[in-house]
């Protein structure tokens, strides 16, 4: 009689959909907090490499400051110094300045 009362009094089984719950809960988490913003991201950086032009004051991933002078479908060629021209892959452009031309006045 006792083992028929824990029988019938055990809590129903929960359904598998609500146990998956959580870890669906964290994967859309995850993607909205850290996969999108770096999608964004990469997106914005490769439409500014597309977007380039000569003249424009830019640095590189290195930190390189310089004047772009010459582009092709591949690379960039910046002047860092009167006469002193570098040709880097568009893909270590890390931004652009504004301002000043930061090639120094001879």
């Amino acid at each position: 009689m006792l083992a028929t009362l824990f029988l019938q009094a055990a809590p129903a089984p929960t359904s598998s959909l609500i146990s998956y719950l959580p870890i669906v809960g964290m994967v859309v988490v995850m993607y909205f907090f850290m996969i999108r913003p770096q999608q964004r991201k990469a997106a914005d950086a490769k439409k500014f490499r597309a977007a380039l032009a000569k003249g424009a004051n830019v640095v590189t991933i290195g930190g390189l400051h310089g004047k772009v002078v010459d582009l092709s479908e591949e690379t960039v060629t910046v002047e860092v110094d009167k006469g002193v021209r570098l040709r880097f892959d568009r893909s270590a452009i890390s931004r652009e300045v504004a301002g000043k031309n930061p090639t120094p006045a001879s």
